[in-house]
């Protein structure tokens, strides 16, 4: 049995949580969140006693095996090393961190306590994900030519919540522009060269980002990300031989299109969670291997995903205090 310990109890917390509990061998062991009340609030959704007002006080739990960060961006780096400073195995939400330099300090303290430690970028370990990524490396359509991919939604404006707010780190980049950045890096690899530009609202986060990755080989990718505009949020593939389409939302469970010449199947992939369960078991099988790094999500990608993020940043003018 692994014993998982959530830290922060927002909207993502309680979709991994509903996973939780129907993960083999998994038990959700304690929470915690800034509030005692909200802990006790959260915990009781879901049959948890142990509830903490203090982070500290969870990674000091000795029953736990685990912790999931699920807090604000800019609070993953300062959790994740308080929890790995403990002997904590974590497993961070994405973005991982900041900035490049605060993940490589992750990793590095990761190492130091020779505990496990993971970015929850879940898409990665998605059934319908893997399958495409699996149908790329067997050439079956041939060479990747073009990728285009986005993610929007539109929101309320409120200044003083997460995603407007950029001392939360606040913006589509590292909300949601994270997820086709990933998806490139994981079909075309780190490109050779990148343009981007943002337009930015009042709170001077990016509210829109577009990028365009260039590629040795002749690849591109055109990407786009937004939290005032709603978009199809769908992956699209153009091979030498053919297309796949992953279908919206792209990030999350979904189906995937193949075409090729006139043809054109749908694939349904069934999943009975939220998605978030298939990283949930990764964690617990690097465990039981007493592995302290993803054989999937290394440590490698989220460097050079992060890299990738700083890249665009600098390009667009963002910069967080």
């Amino acid at each position: 049995m692994t014993n998982w310990g959530i830290l922060g109890c927002g909207k993502i917390a309680h979709k991994f949580a509903e996973d939780i509990l129907r993960v083999p061998n998994a038990k959700l062991h304690a929470v915690a969140s800034r509030s005692l009340q909200k802990a006790r609030e959260f915990g009781h959704n879901y049959n948890v006693f142990n509830c903490y007002g203090n982070y500290e006080e969870l990674s000091l739990n000795p029953e736990i095996d685990v912790i999931y960060i699920a807090t604000p961006h800019v609070f993953h780096f300062e959790n994740t090393v308080s929890c790995l400073n403990n002997k904590k195995a974590v497993l961070c939400e994405k973005p991982f961190a900041m900035n490049a330099s605060q993940v490589k300090k992750m990793i590095a303290t990761a190492k130091k306590n020779n505990v496990f430690l993971m970015e929850a970028l879940w898409t990665y370990f998605l059934p319908h994900y893997q399958y495409v990524l699996k149908l790329i490396e067997s050439k079956k359509l041939g060479e990747v030519k073009i990728l285009k991919a986005d993610f929007g939604f539109a929101t309320t404006f409120d200044p003083n919540g997460r995603i407007f707010n950029k001392k939360l780190g606040g913006g589509s980049l590292l909300d949601v522009g994270i997820y086709p950045l990933f998806a490139a890096l994981s079909i075309l690899g780190y490109p050779n060269n990148i343009n981007a530009e943002a337009s930015f609202g009042k709170t001077g986060v990016d509210e829109t980002c577009t990028m365009q990755l260039h590629y040795n080989n002749g690849a591109t990718a055109s990407l786009f990300s937004a939290i005032t505009k709603k978009t199809n949020t769908e992956a699209i593939i153009e091979f030498e031989k053919g297309t796949i389409i992953i279908n919206s939302r792209f990030h999350e469970p979904s189906s995937v299109t193949i075409k090729k010449g006139n043809e054109s199947k749908v694939l349904e992939f069934e999943v009975s969670t939220n998605g978030y369960s298939f990283e949930a078991i990764h964690v617990q099988e690097m465990l039981l291997q007493n592995r302290t790094e993803s054989t999937i999500m290394t440590f490698d990608k989220s460097l050079q995903l992060i890299d990738l993020l700083d890249t665009v940043r600098h390009k667009i003018g963002l910069q967080y205090e």
